[in-house]
């Protein structure tokens, strides 16, 4: 069989080459797409220094990456959509066709979810990767490939946006300022909030923030409650917006500490949607959410129509996803690439696919 080059974690600090047997297509609707450009996410990262993410536990080797964009080598008898050359973008988890989430058009909660690079699933840092037509979304002439890879957070951020329900007349606050955080700035801008807040530790990190459309941002002083640091967050943009008090909440760290002073900024009948994943248990103020009628919502990944509008929005130039990208390494370097995200230093690091013999 021609050989397929994999990037493999076989388990915690333990990654490998392998030259697998290259894919064959075994339903009509699906597409082989050599992989062009992979983005390193957090989960990849956290597989390669823990082998595990709460019940998803690396039990034997797995190919890494779900971040991808590529280019259409070969199309399955029945596919109708897609043809040998086009460039897509790569959406990496598909449901089951028979599960009610997937009838019910909430796919991502699908509990059957095939999922890349998440025990027991291979990814997608390989030379060729096998998935169904309708989970590639085609990519304009002048969007790169690798604008396509990054359309996987993009989406992710789409998808909390799109919970939430911004609009022009929401004063948005996202706590974190890494790849998700700083593209839900994006998307809240693009969908016309004039008051953007975004919270992080890290002063450089929200100097890119204010690329993304943050009008304010806000570092924590250390020692702090919750409560004050939400007094400092409205005396920073009072008389800035619609209300003094940001009416919804992007949550992307995790943090109990950030979990707690959403909840404490929030005006009342405000939205708080949790994006990132933290402890399993935190304590959380629940007196306020009552009292002030917060809804809180969970995010988790990206669903109907999400990867199609990412793609829209860096297509129309509203969201420069480019601006993300502080590290490039080719497939032979992918090793390296996973060392340096491991020490926190990069925003996202691509990396490309294997060329084509």
């Amino acid at each position: 069989m021609s050989s397929n080059p994999s990037f493999v974690l076989r388990k915690p600090l333990d990654l490998v080459f392998e030259d697998r047997p290259d894919p064959k297509i075994q339903d009509p609707h699906s597409v082989k797409v050599a992989v062009k450009k992979t983005g390193v996410c957090g989960s990849d990262v956290h597989y390669y220094l823990h082998g595990g993410i709460g019940d998803f536990i690396v039990k034997a080797p797995m190919v890494l990456g779900h971040e991808s964009a590529g280019e259409v080598v070969e199309v399955g008898p029945e596919v109708k959509d897609l043809k040998v050359g086009d460039r897509v973008a790569l959406e990496p988890g598909v449901p089951s066709r028979l599960s009610q989430e997937y009838k019910e058009g909430r796919y991502n909660l699908c509990p059957c979810m095939v999922f890349a690079a998440t025990p027991p699933y291979d990814g997608t840092l390989c030379r060729h990767y096998i998935i169904p037509e309708d989970f590639c979304v085609k990519l304009p002439d002048h969007v790169s490939l690798e604008e396509g890879a990054l359309v996987e957070p993009l989406s992710v951020a789409v998808h909390c946006n799109k919970l939430a329900k911004t609009t022009a007349q929401d004063v948005v606050i996202v706590f974190g300022a890494g790849p998700v955080g700083l593209l839900a700035v994006g998307v809240a801008n693009a969908f016309g909030s004039s008051t953007i807040v975004c919270v992080d530790l890290v002063p450089e990190k929200l100097e890119l923030a204010k690329k993304f459309g943050a009008t304010h941002t806000f570092v924590p002083t250390k020692g702090d409650s919750p409560n004050e640091s939400a007094d400092k967050i409205r005396a920073l943009i009072k008389g800035a917006g619609l209300s003094d008090s940001p009416n919804v909440a992007l949550e992307c760290t995790g943090a109990e500490p950030s979990i707690q002073t959403a909840v404490s900024v929030l005006a009342t009948s405000g939205r708080l949607v949790q994006v990132g994943m933290g402890k399993d248990d935190v304590n959380f103020p629940i007196t306020k959410c009552i009292v002030k009628e917060i809804t809180v919502l969970g995010s988790f990944r990206y669903c109907h129509g999400d990867y199609p509008l990412a793609v829209q929005l860096v297509a129309s130039g509203k969201i420069d996803v480019k601006k993300l990208v502080t590290n490039r390494f080719t497939f032979k370097e992918a090793e390296q690439a996973y060392k340096t995200a491991a020490e926190g230093k990069a925003i996202k690091i691509i990396i490309d696919g294997p060329e084509e013999e």
